[in-house]
C-alpha cells in the first residue's frame, strides 16, 4: 500500500472526529454556561466542562490525521471510547462516531495503513494448507447396506 495515498476510511474517521470535536467543544461549553447558573450546578462545572476537553483532543488527533505529510499515528480506541461515553452528557452524536470509529478501526485496510505508517512491517499471508479430503465415492457403485440384527 502506498501510504502517500489514504484509504477513504482514513479520511471519514478524521472527518467525523474533527465534527464530534467541534460538536464536543460547542456542547461543554453550553453546558458550563448552563451549569453555573445554579448553585448545584457550580459543583457539577468540572464535569460539564469534560466534553469540551474531548473535544479539543479529537480536533488535535483529527488534524494529525489530515495532515500533509503522512504522520506517524495510531489508532485512537481511547478517543472512540470516551465519544461513547459522551453519552452520560446527553451528547448521542459523539456516541455514534466512536461507534462508528472502533468498527473502522477494526477494518484490515485501516490496520494496514496505520502499521505501515508507524514502520511496522506486516506479516506475509500464511498459506492456507489443504487438509486431505476422502476420496470420493463412485456414484455407480453400489450402496452398501447394514442389516439389522
Amino acid at each position: 500500500m502506498n501510504t502517500n495515498q489514504r484509504p477513504s476510511l482514513i479520511n471519514l474517521i478524521a472527518a467525523m472526529t474533527l465534527v464530534s470535536g467541534i460538536v464536543n467543544v460547542f456542547w461543554g461549553m453550553i453546558a458550563s454556561h448552563s451549569a453555573i447558573s445554579t448553585v448545584i450546578g457550580i459543583l457539577c462545572v468540572p464535569i460539564t466542562i469534560l466534553p469540551a476537553i474531548l473535544g479539543v483532543v479529537e480536533i488535535v488527533y483529527a488534524a494529525r490525521l489530515f495532515g500533509g505529510p503522512t504522520q506517524p499515528a495510531r489508532p485512537s480506541t481511547g478517543i472512540a471510547a470516551l465519544e461513547i461515553a459522551c453519552i452520560l452528557a446527553g451528547n448521542a452524536f459523539s456516541m455514534v462516531v466512536g461507534i462508528l470509529a472502533l468498527v473502522f478501526y477494526n477494518d484490515l485496510i485501516i490496520k494496514r495503513y496505520f502499521d505501515e505508517i508507524n514502520g511496522i512491517p506486516t506479516p506475509a499471508p500464511v498459506p492456507v494448507q489443504q487438509t486431505p479430503s476422502q476420496p470420493e465415492a463412485d456414484p455407480a457403485a453400489p450402496l452398501r447396506t447394514r442389516k439389522v440384527a
